[in-house]
């Protein structure tokens, strides 16, 4: 597990441009943190860094936004109105295997649905405002050395 600290918005969405660029079809991203944490401010530079130039916006209402107009797809999912279930109606696999990069939000929701190989990232907060702890945890060789290749 790599820590890094985030002292302003900016510094998240460099993190997602720099990630970005080293992703590729079928990767799956897990955001983990409270509401404002900055895990949708990370997902603006993640698309950014794929070329895509739509407004990203949460996906609360919708569950999943897709994006299309990048190098690779880009799907934002936020799964936390499927607490009570239902991960395995929404077909998941199928972004989780697509064409795309996967971003779920809240996958403590849809845990049994996930990939083997997947990166989760965790958002904390601290006393000041603009400043986040994020921790990158690999699961797979491939995230293992995209993190390791963040160092350089």
């Amino acid at each position: 597990m790599k820590e890094l600290m985030m002292t302003s918005r900016d510094a998240t969405i460099n993190l997602g441009r720099k990630i970005a660029s080293q992703l590729r079809a079928g990767d799956v991203i897990v955001l983990k943190g409270d509401l404002g944490a900055g895990k949708t401010t990370f997902t603006k530079g993640l698309a950014a860094g794929l070329g895509i130039p739509d407004m990203i916006k949460s996906p609360t209402f919708t569950i999943i936004r897709e994006y299309r107009n990048g190098r690779l797809p880009l799907y934002h999912m936020d799964v936390y109105r499927l607490e009570n279930g239902g991960g395995d109606e929404l077909g998941l696999e199928e972004y989780f295997d697509g064409d795309g990069v996967s971003v779920v939000e809240w996958p403590q929701y849809v845990a049994d649905e996930l990939p083997a190989e997947y990166l989760a990232i965790n958002f904390q907060r601290t006393t000041k405002e603009s400043s986040r702890v994020i921790s990158l945890q690999p699961h797979g060789k491939h995230f293992e050395r995209l993190v390791e290749g963040l160092e350089k």
